[in-house]
């Protein structure tokens, strides 16, 4: 298995730790279809550690869902961002995007165990506590986190980014394992405010807390750099949306890894 390595200096009182962050391509299948991902940590950090499943928008695994596996692999996670359509499939162009994530979303079934197949090769990997996982998704990957969590999967948290947000089912809600978070920014109109309304009764009914933070000012793709050039109306980038966002994400790591 090919194996990339590469290593960084972080200054540090008294001396200095060599990082390690290594990435790994790794190839995986469900129903008879190839998907590839890549998994990356830090070599650097002994033995197990929590681990996170990112999966990419509807665009495909790109560079900026892979870019946020990096970095929670530099926050002492192993990290896999996975692949959602096979072949490693990504696109640039909204009408194949529209297609591709609209072929998943058709059949839940579907659409669940792709997740859960991606998320079995993270619980499997040697450096993963197997105990204290969680998944993180943007747009379609954060609608993804949550089917997976309404599956029963074993996750101690979730975290979207202005993701859509399928409803539960009375039965789906019930086996919801994590503590979830929706990062949505305030003024993005592809998420109604009647699905919103919807999504939260759904978890209040089945008495599963959800945390909803909602960011003024920011719309859809509000974490993604540049996403405002795509000339999509309704998408930009926020840099405080995102910034507070992913504090929030790792504030709800450390209370859902530590138990609280």
């Amino acid at each position: 298995m090919l194996r990339i390595l590469w290593t960084a200096a972080a200054c540090l009182v008294g001396g200095s730790v060599q990082a390690a962050i290594e990435k790994e391509p790794i190839d995986y299948k469900y129903d008879g279809v190839v998907f590839k991902g890549v998994l990356v940590y830090d070599a650097a950090v002994k033995g197990k550690r929590p681990g996170v499943l990112v999966v990419h928008e509807w665009w495909g695994l790109d560079d900026y869902a892979k870019g946020r596996a990096e970095s929670l692999a530099k926050l002492g996670y192993t990290a896999f961002a996975c692949d959602m359509y096979g072949d490693g499939k990504k696109t640039e162009h909204p009408a194949d995007a529209t297609k591709m994530s609209g072929d998943v979303r058709k059949n839940i079934g579907v659409w669940q165990g792709r997740a859960k197949a991606a998320f079995e090769v993270l619980t499997k990997h040697e450096t993963v506590d197997a105990d204290k996982l969680a998944a993180i998704g943007y747009c379609f990957g954060g609608s993804t986190c949550l089917q997976l969590a309404y599956s029963g999967a074993d996750l101690k948290a979730v975290a979207t980014f202005h993701a859509a947000l399928p409803i539960p089912t009375a039965e789906q809600a019930a086996v919801v394992k994590a503590k979830i978070l929706v990062n949505h920014g305030a003024d993005d109109f592809f998420i109604t405010p009647q699905s919103i309304e919807t999504f939260k009764t759904a978890f209040e009914k089945a008495k599963k807390p959800v945390e909803f933070r909602s960011y003024p000012g920011a719309v859809h793709s509000f974490t993604v750099p540049g996403s405002e050039k795509l000339a999509i109306k309704g998408m930009a980038y926020n840099e405080e949306a995102d910034r507070k966002s992913w504090a929030a994400m790792r504030k709800l790591f450390d209370a859902a890894f530590a138990g609280k």
